[in-house]
């Protein structure tokens, strides 16, 4: 075989191994260093004004790209807008709509971008950034995140891919692993990526009816908490929020885990995590080994960042994001 056969097919045995590394996927740190060369810290300096007006905006962001890149991949598909050819896309689905936030953050960026280098970044990197700089400043800027660029927009958004790919609240774990899976993503990083719950509110709806109404492994007084603030029939009229962690709602640290091991987690899918041995231990480990998590964190946002990343004619890159090139 010719040498250049063998190193394309060293190359696509490596991707094969290395199934979600950004490298494979045509993805490089400082992407836009000679076409836009201040289109992080134009992004970041959005994302700050927004977050530190509300935190819960940093949390709606980090939300949003994870709920970006388990649908149709990384491809800023849950910003599409609906119309008259296609009036449910993924913003409009259950998982989505309304509690997704942080959508008017990616508009002023875009538009802040568009200004200084029209034409060049894909929303897509856009989400991927303004995810990447809420961790930094929800972590009070201890969480530092080399997030690769170079993804491209898709063209296709529909609501019912967002209902088959994203992981409900009501999972199990072998259901979350499965779908983590799915995604090239291992059980390792289902646990570490499930610390985002550590900020962000939730409606009642998401937990009262297999928490709360049912027999559960829940904390009896967190229990009681939650029944004050939540009706015991949530409705689209009566559908209150409640803080994810009730102990620093607003940072993005390691006490989601010490609240899954205290059972003081609004979810079925968080309670899942102590469902084995081997998941149970990463909690404890994510728990109580300072620094762990966070830099785990670090890599498993990273790895997410390049799922199913479109390239060529696969995508575009869009002028504006809630709508399609013409």
């Amino acid at each position: 075989m010719a040498a250049a056969a063998w190193l394309k097919l060293s190359v696509a045995l490596t991707c094969a191994l290395l199934l979600s590394s950004s490298a494979c996927h045509g993805l490089q740190v400082g992407y836009y260093k000679k076409t836009c060369p201040r289109v992080e810290a134009i992004v970041r300096d959005e994302v700050k004004r927004f977050v530190y007006k509300n935190a819960g905006i940093g949390a709606g962001l980090i939300r949003m790209f994870f709920h970006d890149c388990f649908v149709q991949g990384c491809d800023a598909s849950v910003l599409l807008d609906p119309t008259p050819a296609n009036p449910q896309p993924e913003k409009l689905s259950p998982p989505n709509f309304p509690s997704l936030r942080g959508f008017e953050v990616i508009d002023a960026a875009k538009d802040a971008v568009e200004k200084a280098c029209p034409g060049v970044v894909s929303c897509a990197d856009i989400v991927a950034f303004a995810g990447r700089d809420a961790a930094y400043f929800l972590s009070r800027m201890t969480m530092k995140i080399n997030m690769p660029a170079g993804r491209l927009d898709g063209r296709v958004s529909n609501s019912t891919e967002a209902l088959d790919n994203l992981p409900p609240p009501f999972f199990n774990l072998d259901q979350l692993i499965d779908s983590f899976a799915a995604k090239g993503l291992t059980a390792e990083d289902m646990v570490v990526l499930s610390g985002a719950h550590t900020i962000g509110v939730s409606h009642c709806s998401s937990f009262v009816s297999d928490r709360l109404a049912v027999p559960s492994d829940i904390n009896t007084g967190f229990a009681n908490v939650l029944r004050r603030q939540c009706p015991a029939s949530p409705s689209p009229a009566n559908d209150p929020t409640v803080n994810q962690d009730v102990v620093t709602p607003n940072a993005l640290d390691n006490q989601y885990y010490k609240n899954v091991l205290a059972h003081k987690v609004l979810f079925t899918s968080d309670a899942a995590l102590l469902a084995t041995p081997a998941t149970t231990q990463m909690v404890r480990d994510s728990a109580n080994i300072p620094g762990q998590w966070e830099a785990k964190f670090n890599k498993a946002m990273v790895k997410m960042g390049a799922i199913e990343v479109k390239t060529g004619h696969q995508g575009e890159i869009r002028r504006k994001c809630r709508v399609v090139n013409h």
